[in-house]
């Protein structure tokens, strides 16, 4: 009985011993976490994010040859796929068939109103003519119509013969002849002159819808070379290929998605309660550990914050203004950047890869 006294009164000792450790130990734990709380903020709702760019053909075209293939990396302008340009070669050539047809339709309506208009100082020279005739022939009738009154008074005296008398009369009417003729045959030019001025107009507006035609088809050629152009598809931005799913023959239409380039450039996002936010500040340090690679730390730093929280941007938003309202914490996006582009580990990162970020407050 005596040897199990002193045992149990060991025993009690490092049960105590132990119990005293782990108390201590929690405390201090405690301690820290507190401690740790007070300047910084962590969360593990987040991750990797970039820029995915989808890949889209703007013609309808078969692909003649693809280029790339899945996961590779490329740089910006570098030839991801060729489309079969036959037909598009073909439509190029008929516009510019087109612009050519239009020139000389041009050329033909110039030619035409140059022919038009060049009668005209003709014929206005003529009316000018045909004006000094009248002007004599209207002085040579006021003569004859003058000798013949007189000669009608003669008449009547018995002065003069009757031949004498119808002699003045007939050059009256001769004179009154003439003028009448010069008169028809001035306007008969000034018809003719209005109508090759006429003629001169119309075929101006020939000109000016000749011209309307060459515009015309040298946008139809402009948008044949541009449809060209297409059909080399090129990278926009430098990244990773994703899902190329293509083969050679395969039709594509417009707008189709083909494949994706996910950017190089990565970023971090991490949806903080809205509790925690009161402390975080912009260019604040953030160390940050990937589930991936737990045993690495990632240098960064909080660059924005988005505008609304997550939710707001949800399918359906959150409507607090019907039924029981429950309260719940919200979280607000904010966005992180690496700040060491040295750092070997970064290429390792994926979009979407989660993430463990602590900001330092302090």
């Amino acid at each position: 009985m005596s040897e199990q006294v002193p045992n149990k009164k060991k025993i009690n000792s490092k049960f105590i011993a132990i119990l005293a450790v782990l108390i201590v130990g929690g405390g201090a734990f405690g301690f820290y976490k507190y401690q740790h709380a007070q300047v910084h903020q962590t969360t593990d709702d987040a991750q990797i994010e970039t820029n995915i760019t989808a890949i889209t053909p703007r013609i309808q075209a078969f692909i003649k040859e693809v280029r790339v293939k899945d996961n590779q990396y490329v740089k910006k302008g570098d030839t991801l796929l060729i489309l079969d340009a036959s037909d598009i070669n073909t439509k190029v050539e008929e516009a510019r068939a087109g612009v050519s047809q239009a020139e000389s339709g041009i050329t033909a309506a110039q030619a035409q109103t140059e022919a038009s208009t060049s009668t005209l100082p003709i014929t206005n020279s003529q009316v000018a003519a045909m004006n000094a005739n009248i002007d004599a022939a209207k002085a040579k009738l006021w003569q004859a119509t003058q000798d013949y009154n007189r000669y009608s008074n003669l008449y009547q005296d018995h002065s003069i013969t009757k031949q004498q008398f119808e002699q003045a009369r007939t050059a009256m009417l001769e004179a009154q002849a003439t003028v009448k003729g010069y008169e028809s045959q001035r306007l008969a030019t000034q018809n003719q002159t209005q109508a090759t001025i006429s003629q001169s107009h119309a075929v101006g507006s020939q000109v000016s819808v000749a011209k309307a035609n060459l515009e015309k088809s040298k946008a139809s050629l402009e948008a044949a070379k541009i449809n060209l152009s297409y059909t080399v598809i090129t990278a926009p931005v430098s990244g990773f290929v994703s899902r190329v799913d293509l083969q050679q023959g395969q039709l594509l239409n417009p707008g189709q998605q083909l494949f994706n380039i996910v950017d190089e450039h990565i970023w971090v996002v991490a949806n903080f309660k809205e509790t925690q936010l009161e402390k975080i500040r912009i260019g604040q340090k953030v160390e940050i550990k990937a589930d991936a690679y737990p045993q690495h730390k990632f240098e960064a730093k909080v660059s924005s914050f988005s505008p609304a929280t997550g939710a707001q941007f949800s399918l359906l938003p959150p409507d607090n203004a019907s039924g029981n309202f429950v309260k719940v914490v919200q979280r607000l996006p904010v966005s992180i950047e690496f700040v060491n582009p040295k750092d070997p580990m970064l290429k390792y990162l994926r979009p979407g890869m989660n993430l463990d970020v602590d900001v330092t407050t302090k």
